[in-house]
């Protein structure tokens, strides 16, 4: 089967609401189209500043709104496949040890940002490989306000 075949196949399933394959939906689909509903998604909200104010991460965002996270959620919520664990081919999770967490796991050293859709924290006991886009750091702002 060709690529174009396969293409004109995926893009049918999605019409009729078949999403088997989210990867190569997401591969097929022009930019800016959503493969869940076919509607073109909004730009994604993005960051304009984060500081680190006491035991919170202080984030205002490209529309005027402000976040306040926690760090010790924002690094137990680390996405990174060490913290996390990671799928195989067959969808069974791996995960190593359980880590242990001391008060320098929940002290920011720094922050680097990745691209134009995320932010990667260093930790003060070292660890630095949890990359959180833009969206999922939104998200867990706003499970943790109030």
């Amino acid at each position: 089967m060709t690529w174009q075949a396969t293409k004109q196949t995926s893009l049918k399933r999605i019409e009729a609401g078949d999403f088997r394959n989210r990867a190569l939906i997401h591969k097929t689909l022009p930019p800016g189209v959503d493969g869940h509903a076919g509607l073109r998604q909004h730009a994604p909200m993005r960051p304009v500043d984060m500081q680190p104010i006491g035991d919170e991460l202080a984030i205002k965002w490209d529309d005027g709104s402000e976040s306040y996270l926690p760090l010790e959620a924002l690094r137990r919520a680390c996405p990174c496949a060490g913290c996390q664990g990671e799928m195989d081919v067959m969808g069974h999770l791996h995960k190593g040890p359980e880590q242990t967490l001391t008060p320098a796991s929940f002290q920011l050293a720094g922050l680097q940002t990745v691209g134009s859709y995320a932010v990667q924290p260093m930790w003060a006991d070292g660890h630095n490989t949890g990359i959180f886009t833009f969206d999922f750091l939104r998200r867990l702002a706003e499970r943790h306000a109030g």
